[in-house]
């Protein structure tokens, strides 16, 4: 099945419990094979339709050598303690078999469990170190929900058709394989009809099935597209009621979801189809048998007994639950394999910011960063065009300018969140490409418009990614930031849980937990990406305040709307349309009456 090596490569690990697995379960189906079988001697010499065995042979590992001393061991009882005693122990002993088969079968699912455990957990931990690894670039073209729904429906799929599969995907050809050998040396003639009426019956239900993985990959295509509204609507729900959008987003949801019920419920249907149609198969092979079979018996030179038929029945009736399983498995398979398909396809996305084979380690930052003929586009156009900038250690430099004019992405590519498509960007001399990515990084402390807080306690936020920060640096920061008096005020102080996204608190304190974060890392290197701009007054001036104090003695790349916030940098670049248009000083740029003249005049009459 194409794609099944893709899943088997996570089995490797686990090959060990997998052979165990195995072996534990041929050991249960030949105790099944030896409790059915037992009965065959007992019934020929009791309705006697086999004459007596008087003496042993020599025992051998061998169908005849075993079959003739067990049938001499029932006739001495027989002879001597008569039927019903003979009857009670061989009744006895299949009683032992058949809890042989059990324990054996137990053992071989005790193997498989923590395979089955082991393996969804290793795609889930791959898949999400995975996401960790993928640039930004790979989210900004990728539906969030569509990715939720890959990470979490389509494992969980996983989890459900093809590793709960397992066990049947091994036990089923055992016990077919074990079973047809037994009835091929019962009756060679007989069992040709076995071997060829299954194939055909097997032909038939993979010919049903064979557009089921496709289906299945547009209904988890669709569920991504669901995930993908539901958090929309959540994150928008303000939006919506404050446009009074809520039939539309609601009519817009049910459509989506009455398609993918649609398609959901032919899935069903297919994947039903699979146990009646084989049970009905299996029906016709055995109506087949029972005449072919029983015309053996009634003809008395074709040399099949009775008993022997009898057992051969009994034998082909265990074959028929295992071929119904493995007829689920093969339907099991096929959605698995599609939402293998799905997830194999962040899995096999191309990781483009890497470190190099030789990348360079840095931990310090000692000369400037210098942006040198940078030009960077997204798809077609370009967003940035021969950017040129040369920032000293200890200098403050502000961009201003136009939303879209390229601000933003100017300090995303010192990070590497994308990479420079011409010219570079450099280090102290080290082109950033040349750089350990964690080093390069480690350098830099950013402080965004929008703060990415985590559902999780104000401490554990400050702290986050500086696991050695004691209590003590955690609140020098806090106070840094102007935020220790409020985070005394919340009911738990530092422990208090600050809600999703940080809910819990306004917007300046969000910021201002921000800042103390940047802070408590002690970076060299400052970003701050228009972080007032979304503030009120007097958050402003608490925020601004912690900013202050968090650039002293710090290289800092300033993005602002309002200009009062830069008036004192060491150089102001104005941007407009992905070039730098302007550049000096306030008061040299005020003196130019250019564009930054005008957005001075804009805000001050404003």
């Amino acid at each position: 099945m194409k794609g099944l090596g893709n899943f088997l490569k996570y089995l490797i690990p686990y090959w060990v419990k997998g052979v165990l697995s195995i072996v534990l379960s041929l050991l249960s189906t030949i105790f099944s094979l030896f409790s059915l079988t037992m009965v065959m001697p007992f019934l020929g010499i009791l309705f006697k339709t086999q004459s007596a065995v008087e003496s042993p042979v020599e025992l051998e590992l061998s169908v005849e050598s075993i079959t003739h001393n067990f049938n001499y061991y029932v006739s001495n009882i027989i002879s001597k303690e008569g039927p019903g005693q003979a009857l009670f122990i061989v009744s006895i002993m299949v009683v032992v078999f058949v809890f042989l088969k059990a324990i054996s079968l137990y053992g071989s699912n005790y193997a498989m469990a923590p395979i089955r455990t082991g393996v969804v957990r290793d795609i889930r931990n791959k898949l999400n170190a995975k996401i960790m690894q993928l640039q930004l670039s790979y989210f900004n073209e990728e539906r969030k929900g569509d990715l939720i729904s890959r990470m979490t429906n389509d494992v969980t799929e996983i989890e459900i058709s093809v590793v709960t599969s397992l066990n049947n995907a091994i036990k089923a050809p055992i016990t077919i394989i074990v079973y047809l050998t037994m009835l091929f040396i019962m009756s060679p003639f007989l069992t040709i009809f076995v071997l060829i009426l299954l194939p055909i019956s097997g032909a038939i239900i993979g010919r049903i099935g064979k557009s089921l993985r496709k289906k299945s990959v547009k209904s988890q295509d669709k569920l991504g597209l669901l995930l993908s509204y539901i958090e929309e609507s959540l994150f928008g729900l303000r939006i919506i009621k404050a446009f009074n959008t809520e039939k539309f987003i609601n009519k817009r949801f049910v459509d989506e979801n009455n398609s993918y019920a649609r398609l959901l419920k032919k899935i069903w249907r297919r994947k039903d189809l699979a146990g009646p149609f084989s049970e009905f198969m299996a029906t016709i092979v055995i109506v087949i048998i029972m005449w072919y079979g029983g015309s053996m018996v009634l003809d008395q030179d074709a040399g099949m007994k009775p008993q022997e038929f009898i057992a051969y029945l009994v034998i082909f009736s265990q074959i028929i639950t295992p071929s119904k399983d493995l007829s689920t498995v093969y339907y099991n398979l096929q959605r698995g394999m599609a939402s293998l398909d799905r997830i194999n396809v962040i899995l096999d996305a191309d990781i483009t910011i890497k470190d190099k084979p030789n990348a360079i380690g840095k931990k310090d930052f000692e000369e400037n960063i210098e942006y040198k003929g940078l030009s960077f586009k997204y798809i077609e156009d370009y967003v940035l065009k021969n950017i040129n900038i040369k920032i000293e250690k200890g200098k403050m430099i502000a961009l201003v300018g136009q939303s879209g004019s390229g601000k933003s992405t100017l300090v995303d590519l010192l990070p590497r969140f994308y990479d420079v498509i011409e010219g570079g960007i450099s280090i102290d001399g080290h082109n950033i490409q040349d750089l350990k990515v964690k080093d390069l990084r480690g350098l830099m402390g950013i402080v965004s418009q929008e703060s990415i807080l985590f559902n999780d306690t104000i401490y554990n936020n400050i702290a986050f990614g500086i696991e050695s920060a004691t209590e003590e640096e955690i609140i020098a920061a806090a106070k840094v930031a102007n935020a220790h008096e409020f985070i005394l005020q919340t009911e738990h102080g530092y422990q208090t849980n600050i809600g999703d996204r940080g809910s819990k608190l306004s917007g300046g304190q969000r910021q201002r937990i921000s800042i103390a974060r940047a802070v408590l890392k002690n970076p060299p290197i400052l970003i701050l990406d228009e972080a007032t701009s979304s503030l009120d007054t007097e958050s402003e001036k608490l925020v601004q305040d912690a900013l202050f104090k968090l650039m002293e003695n710090r290289t800092s790349i300033v993005i602002a709307h309002r200009l009062s916030t830069v008036r004192d940098a060491d150089e102001i670049c104005v941007m407009h349309e992905g070039e730098i248009v302007e550049r000096g000083k306030h008061d040299e740029l005020i003196d130019k009456k250019g564009i930054y003249k005008k957005l001075h005049d804009l805000q001050i009459f404003a």
